[in-house]
């Protein structure tokens, strides 16, 4: 099972992911966030697979948590999924460590296809 920690502030789109992918068979939501600063501390806990983290929230937004997240738990790959779908918002995500970046008007079943691409393409643990 993939664990998967779903971040955004956005109360509905939180909840409507966390049904999105608690359905899927070979994935398992370990928490749920609505902050950056919020989704550290839970990472920290449950150290899930995967982070389907949100770009624009108040406080810690998702690309600096992104950074922080790899910093201390680079075995834990992040999806960005975003309203922003600007370039240079798409760069600095994947220059923090995403391994995916995806737009929130993408089909389910594409959001779904990006966490199982960023899990089966992790790095190895020996390096």
């Amino acid at each position: 099972m993939v664990r998967v920690l779903v971040v955004d502030d956005v109360y509905i789109l939180r909840i409507g992911l966390v049904s999105l992918l608690s359905v899927q068979p070979d994935l398992e939501i370990c928490g749920s966030a609505d902050s950056g600063e919020q989704a550290l501390v839970l990472a920290r806990h449950t150290a899930p697979d995967i982070v389907v983290m949100d770009i624009c929230m108040p406080g810690i937004g998702g690309v600096e948590a992104t950074r922080q997240l790899r910093r201390e738990l680079p075995a834990t790959q992040v999806v960005v999924l975003t309203g922003e779908p600007s370039a240079a918002s798409r760069r600095a995500a994947l220059e923090a460590g995403a391994a995916a970046y995806v737009t929130k008007d993408a089909a389910p079943a594409t959001v779904v296809e990006a966490v199982r691409t960023a899990w089966a393409t992790r790095p190895s643990p020996s390096g």
